[in-house]
This record gives structure tokens, sequence and C-alpha cells, in this order.
């Protein structure tokens, strides 16, 4: 008995611990993450005075946006949720403080410009390299000071997102797949709605949307399946694209600075042909599809998704700073229209479904996407949510728009993996069982390999 008292008594205040802790830096991360919204805001009203779009300075805003990482802070390069998981994974948390500032102006420069980013991936990334700072300032053993920064990324994404509950779920889950930090849960709960409140309380508006679903309709799961599968595909593109951008760009030897203006000023003319709304967040766009208003969809070309992954995929390989969760949003919502139309009806559920779903792939976090969905559009797309979050996060396979992610599982058991120290070093091979099938396939139907 007396045992037990010990017991509990340690927990209750490790518990206590971490509730002040992670409100601490929920209630700091919120601020921070406000002040960079603002900032933002601001920005995007200050291109009105300018007597051009503001996208015509994309190549000056890339070629300096470059100009700031390489200079003050190279940890900052590329898309901002990368960068703190190799940091959990690899440097147990700590974060160049210099990232915070520089992070900060170099997105807000490169969305100004035109740029195809996001905001939640620095957001994120600003939280964590706050905790970073907060837990080297309080002496923080390595293991709190990692256990401090996941509250950060968590608290980071809940604020941007406006969605408490799903974002700080995000922030554990895209760490490892296949495991939840179960021991962080209660701390980046915390911190995540901490933050948010504190943005809430700050003046930050966020959007949700109300919206007419179907009644539950077997005939429907079948086709939200198939939309699953879409959509599996989907996030496979949008991870090998920006993967393949990078690689070729990265490979290219010319100046930096060169190559960045080469990259904007090709994205300044594809819009001549194509359309200028593949520019910046697409926040605009991506709110249209949730509404079953043909006027205010009109003008969505059906290769939106294609033409987003391309202007993302370019502006991040030049060295464009910014995250990767708002495009995957745009992709995901617009790649969800144009299975709707396809299937002529239910297109603003569709586009909902795309918008979570896609997430889901491409990160591999279906139960945050899963949540998220519900956040945002209401309880009534649980169902549906679910079924296609899991089908595009199964069909994705074992890639990653985060290649630091650690791999701990196999979505297949018809496959071996060889676990690597992240999702890229992992090999993953056919099973003797499933080798076996395959060539008794091959038999069945006299097929013949050319050696």
């Amino acid at each position: 008995m007396k045992k037990h008292i010990i017991e509990q008594s340690v927990i209750f205040f490790s518990v206590l611990k971490w509730v002040l802790l992670s409100s601490v830096i929920g209630v700091v991360i919120g601020a921070i993450v406000t002040f960079f919204l603002n900032i933002i805001h601001e920005s995007d009203d200050f291109k009105e005075f300018l007597p051009f779009p503001s996208y015509y300075l994309l190549p000056f805003g890339l070629m300096l946006t470059v100009y700031l990482i390489r200079t003050f802070a190279p940890s900052a390069s590329g898309h901002g949720t990368e960068k703190i998981i190799e940091a959990v994974h690899t440097k147990e948390g700590k974060i160049d403080f210099a990232v915070i500032p520089i992070k900060l102006v170099a997105t807000v420069i490169t969305i100004f410009t035109g740029g195809s980013v996001g905001k939640e991936g620095p957001g994120a990334q600003i939280g964590a390299g706050a905790a970073s700072f907060i837990s080297k300032l309080a002496k923080f053993s390595a293991k709190d000071r990692k256990k401090l920064v996941i509250c950060g990324i968590s608290a980071g994404f809940a604020s941007v997102f406006g969605t408490p509950i799903s974002g700080a779920i995000f922030g554990i889950e895209v760490l490892i797949v296949g495991i939840i930090m179960y021991d962080v849960l209660l701390p980046s709960f915390i911190a995540g709605f901490a933050a948010y409140t504190t943005a809430k309380l700050l003046g930050v508006q966020y959007t949700y949307y109300v919206m007419d679903f179907l009644p539950f309709d077997l005939s429907l799961i079948f086709q939200v399946a198939a939309a699953g599968i879409f959509f599996g595909l989907v996030s496979y593109m949008f991870i090998i694209f920006v993967k393949q951008a990078e690689v070729t760009i990265g490979a290219i030897k010319l100046n930096p600075y060169i190559k960045a203006f080469i990259a904007g000023l090709f994205l300044v003319i594809l819009s001549f042909f194509i359309g200028d709304q593949f520019f910046g967040l697409g926040l605009d766009t991506i709110s249209k599809l949730f509404f079953s208003n043909p006027e205010l969809i009109e003008d969505i070309p059906w290769y939106s998704f294609l033409a987003k992954t391309l202007y993302t995929s370019v502006t991040l390989g030049a060295g464009g700073s910014g995250g990767v969760i708002t495009p995957i949003f745009y992709v995901g919502a617009t790649s969800g229209h144009f299975f709707g139309s396809l299937l002529g009806e239910n297109l603003a559920l569709f586009a909902a479904l795309g918008f979570t779903s896609v997430l889901a792939g491409s990160t591999n976090a279906p139960i945050a996407a899963t949540i998220m969905a519900v956040e945002l559009f209401g309880v009534e797309i649980a169902h549906y949510a679910a079924v296609s979050a899991v089908i595009t996060f199964l069909l994705t396979g074992h890639r990653s728009v985060f290649p630091s992610q650690i791999l701990k599982f196999s979505k297949s058991d018809m496959l071996n993996i060889d676990f690597g120290d992240n999702i890229e070093e992992s090999k993953i091979d056919l099973t003797t069982k499933s080798r076996s099938k395959v060539e008794s396939f091959k038999k069945k139907f006299n097929w013949r390999v050319k050696e």
C-alpha cells in the first residue's frame, strides 16, 4: 500500500510539473505566433499599395531569403517542420535561437512576394525554437528539453491551425510513424490549448466551416473509399515532386542566388499561361471550395492541385522559406474538388476530405487529420474523414514529405522493413510469403520476366 502511495505521489508531482511548464510554454508561443501571423496579415494588406502584382517580386524575394538563411541561420533553411523533426531526433531538441527571427522574416518575405509556402511549419519551428531557448535558460536536462520542444511544436501547430486538439496531436504523431509518445500527450494538449487560447485572446481569428453533409449512406462510403485511393496517389505525387525539385535544383551548378532568381522568374512567366492563383498561401481558394456555390468555384481550374504542387516544389527547392502544410491543404482541397467533379456531386464534401486526407498521407498523421476534420467541419464528417484519411495514409506507402520522420511499423504484413534512422533510410522488401504469391501469380498467367 505504501509503495502505491509513493508511486501515485511521484506521478502527481510529475504531472503538476508538466502542467505548469507546458502552460507557460503555450502562452509564450501563442504570443510569438500571434505576432508572426499579424505580420503576415499586415504584409498581405500592404500589397494593395503596390502598382503591380506582388508576385512580380518573387525572383528578388527568393534571392533575399537565400541570403538571410545562408548568412544568419543555415538551420532555418527548407520547410520548418522537417527541421524540427530532425532536431528532436538527432540533436535532443537543440535549436539555434537565431532560427526564430530569421525564419519569421524569411517566411514573411517569401509569402509576401508570392512564394507558394505555408505558415504552419514556420509557426511550429518558431515555437520549438522558443521552447529550446527557454529550456537552455532553465538548464533543463536533455530529456526534459526534448519534451519541452515537442510541446513547443504542438503549441505552434495548434495556434496556427486554430485546432487545439488535432494541432497538439499532429505535433506528436508527425515525429514517429507508428508510435504515439504518450508521455508527451498531456503536456502537448495543455501547451496546444494554452497557445490557441492566448492567440484568440490577442485577436487572432480562425475560420471554421459549417457544411451540409449527407446522412450516412453505404454507397457514399464506397465513393469516399475510392477518394481515399485517389488522395493516396495525390499525396505520393506531392512527396515525390517536393523531394525531386530539391534534388534537381540543388544539383544545378549555378550560384544559389542566380538559381533562386531563375526559379522565381520561371514561376512568374508560367503564371501568364496558367493563372496567378497558385502564388502565396491560397487560403481564399481553399475557403471557396467548402461551399456549394457554383459562382465561387467556377474560376478554379481542374489542374489546380497539379499547378500548386509544382509551384510549391520550385519555391522550396529554390530556397524559399516556409512550410508545406498550407500547400498540402490547397492540393488536398482542389484535388478533392476535382474528384467530386468527376462524380458530379458532393463537391464540398470531397474538397473537405481531400483537405485532411492528403495531410494524412503526405505527413503520415491519419489520427490528427481525422480529428482536424471534425474540428474544422463538424462531427458529421467524422466517419467519412476516418475512412478516407486511413486509406490515403496506407496507400501513400512508406514515404513522407518529412524525410526525418522515424518509421516504426509496416503498412503491410507482406513487406519486410529494415528500419533505418529515418524513413528515407528504411529499406523495404517483399516477405518470403509474398514473394511466393507473386511467383505463383506469374506462373498462373505465364508471365516471363525479362532479365
